[in-house]
């Protein structure tokens, strides 16, 4: 019908109205960036800085949080036992501590095998236990590992008040050195994404500024002949989205490529060291950073237009 076709010609029309803005669009940005390309130079660089210094900490972090967590899971706990402990008590406190809940396995250890181990952990210098002579001046003990490794401090604690038990000792307070660390640099580069991101937005707003007013007459007329505050907007807030992937991809660039050849390096030596795998976490970070960047962009973007058009 003749309806069907005019309404076909409108959408028509319609889509060819949105490619124009959107070619308009996209020339404006270059334009801009030509013509303040020292400027634009620097809010790249300082996005890519800022974005690199971020990575670098979400890294660290991430792979210390990592490292803490496969400690933790590797936490045992050894029991000393007293001196004087029998045989059949012996026994029955290791059927006592079996059974206990969140135990999951239980080792006896002899003062012998112990000083067996303390001599190989020696090496060269075992030599000094020849000063001992056949006194063994290491007790008897076991060695337990918990279901869960929240259940260590618990199961310590529980453990030392029973009859025959010297002490109960495990590793967390290494871990818990660790978190301690990792929680203190999560802080640090918070505070410092923060500083930079505001600098970031800073030049990038001044950028934009500089275009705006160099264009000011220019946006009097569109105003002046119907134009709406979006439109005019548009053009300005995808250059500063423009400046912000830019400097992220850049940032992303550098990590990925150090990233790599440092786990690389860090293999070849400490083979079993758990680091996070590259993939995907590299794809992931990188996501992240060039969201974050083209947010920041448009951030200093309307942020200029909104203290120097007044629209």
């Amino acid at each position: 019908s003749r309806m069907a076709v005019l309404s076909v010609m409108n959408s028509g029309e319609a889509m060819v109205m949105k490619l124009r803005t959107g070619e308009y669009f996209t020339q404006e940005v270059f334009r801009s960036l030509k013509r303040n390309n020292w400027m634009s130079f620097a809010s790249v660089g300082t996005v890519a800085v800022s974005l690199f210094v971020l990575g670098v900490f979400l890294i660290l972090v991430l792979n210390m949080n990592r490292l803490a967590a496969t400690l933790e899971s590797q936490v045992q706990i050894s029991v000393y036992l007293q001196d004087d402990l029998k045989q059949a008590d012996r026994e029955d406190l290791q059927q006592d501590i079996a059974h206990m809940q969140g135990i999951d396995s239980i080792r006896y250890v002899s003062r012998d095998e112990a000083k067996a181990r303390l001599a190989d952990r020696l090496g060269d210098q075992k030599y000094l236990l020849d000063a001992l002579g056949d006194k063994n001046p290491l007790p008897d003990s076991f060695e337990l590992t918990v279901v869960h490794p929240d259940m260590v401090e618990t199961a310590a604690k529980a453990i030392e008040h029973m009859n025959g038990v010297e002490s109960a000792k495990y590793g967390q307070d290494v871990v818990e050195h660790l978190f301690d660390i990792t929680r203190l640099m999560r802080i640090f580069g918070v505070a410092l994404m923060v500083l930079l991101a505001g600098a970031t937005i800073f030049i990038i707003s001044n950028t934009i500024r500089l275009t705006v007013f160099a264009r000011r007459k220019e946006i009097a007329i569109m105003k002046y002949v119907g134009a709406t505050d979006w439109f005019i907007r548009w053009p300005f807030i995808m250059e500063g989205m423009a400046l912000g992937f830019g400097g992220a991809l850049i940032a992303t660039l550098v990590l990925r490529t150090s990233y790599s050849a440092i786990t690389n390096q860090i293999y070849q030596s400490f083979m079993f060291l758990p680091l996070i795998p590259q993939y995907p976490f590299l794809t992931n970070l990188t996501i992240l950073l060039i969201v974050l960047g083209m947010i920041i962009g448009a951030l200093g973007s309307a942020i200029s237009l909104k203290k120097f058009m007044k629209v």
